[in-house]
């Protein structure tokens, strides 16, 4: 049985939570006997399809900084994957966003996969002209399955599209909670950090955060922010920082995955003060590696971490820096929910979740 991927998170992600479920599928389907499958890519940089990088890579990743280039790369790989599509020499296609390139094309059954629906839950904040709903909704119309990664992802995608709820699946991300953890330090990390993770914009809720920070700087001067993920800081984001003399206390890294590990590792908490998820993969990384977690309180949170972490309420600073100052003086409490997240994370193994999802492709064909 073939499967047909397409190329758009893997053109668009080197690093990230959506190419690495693809990945993840993908290697399991190449040690399968009773799978295959295909990428419609061309050229990608993405960690996870690709970890090591020639001489070719490295000078066309210099080249692929210009956004003009970076676009006809993604057209091309459309055009790509759209011709796989057309070939129809496959059995099922899993795209890996949702562009709709494909529906004119498509002959044989679509499985979609809908990692949230917080374009459509909190529409203030994203920009007006943005298809990206749109094509969502396209797809969903089409699909012959739908993965929904959480229970509230389901619950989400009922209210706000007239979707066949026969067709929907919850199919949980995984993790392998005992295969070794890979760490490699951060150069120039300062001791004493509360770390926080991804996308900085909008329902992340990074300023509110933030403003937490600034209310425990006075009273702790040793403690800092380190900050991964979601590109460099912005101007607005600098601008904020220097407003709040907070330029010397909070610290944006690019990190691989080992890094990452270790970044969670020396943690003095994680922070996850995002006002919506789908699920929230940052939750096991932390869990597993040892690094105690404090989240907003909304329903795919409660859903996924149960008792593992602390919260706080989603839009009360006062809550956020109180409860983060709970674990800055009570180094038993960082332990309990420590051994909390380790219990936790097994409720989310790797190969179930692989496993469920290949069985959906089967029920296709």
């Amino acid at each position: 049985m073939k499967i047909l991927f397409d190329h758009q998170k893997f053109t668009t992600q080197r690093y990230g939570g959506i190419s690495r479920y693809f990945a993840n599928i993908i290697q399991q389907i190449e040690k399968s006997d009773e799978f295959s499958c295909e990428v419609g890519l061309l050229y990608s940089q993405n960690h996870y399809l690709k970890t090591e990088f020639s001489s070719t890579d490295k000078f066309l990743a210099k080249i692929l900084k210009s956004e003009r280039v970076a676009r006809k790369l993604y057209s091309l790989n459309e055009r790509y994957s759209n011709r796989l599509v057309a070939k129809n020499d496959f059995d099922v296609f899993h795209p890996t966003y949702y562009d709709p390139y494909f529906l004119d094309t498509l002959k044989k059954p679509l499985v979609t996969t809908i990692h949230d629906m917080t374009y459509e839950k909190l529409p203030e904040y994203f920009w007006a002209q943005d298809p990206l709903s749109y094509h969502k909704r396209l797809h969903v119309e089409r699909a012959d399955a739908i993965i929904a990664i959480s229970e509230t992802t389901k619950s989400d995608l009922l209210k706000f599209h007239d979707a066949d709820e026969s067709k929907i699946s919850v199919i949980y991300h995984g993790i392998d909670p005992d295969s070794p953890l890979g760490f490699r330090p951060v150069p120039d990390l300062r001791e004493n950090y509360i770390l926080y993770v991804g996308d900085r914009g909008g329902y992340k809720n990074f300023y509110l955060f933030i403003d937490a920070f600034k209310r425990l700087s006075e009273k702790y001067p040793e403690l800092n922010v380190v900050l991964t993920g979601g590109g460099s800081l912005g101007i607005a984001d600098r601008e904020l920082l220097l407003r709040l003399k907070l330029t010397d206390r909070v610290k944006h890294v690019n990190v691989t995955d080992e890094q990452l590990n270790f970044l969670y590792q020396n943690a003095v908490l994680f922070v996850y003060p995002s006002l919506h998820e789908g699920f929230g993969l940052p939750i096991l990384e932390a869990f597993k590696a040892r690094c105690p977690i404090l989240l907003s309180d909304t329903p795919c949170f409660r859903e996924i971490a149960v008792d593992a972490v602390e919260y706080f309420s989603a839009h009360d600073m006062e809550d956020m820096a109180g409860k983060i100052e709970s674990f800055l003086t009570d180094s038993s409490k960082r332990n309990v929910y420590i051994d909390r997240g380790l219990k936790r994370l097994r409720d989310f193994p790797l190969d179930i979740s692989i496993k469920k999802t290949l069985d959906l492709y089967k029920s296709l064909v």
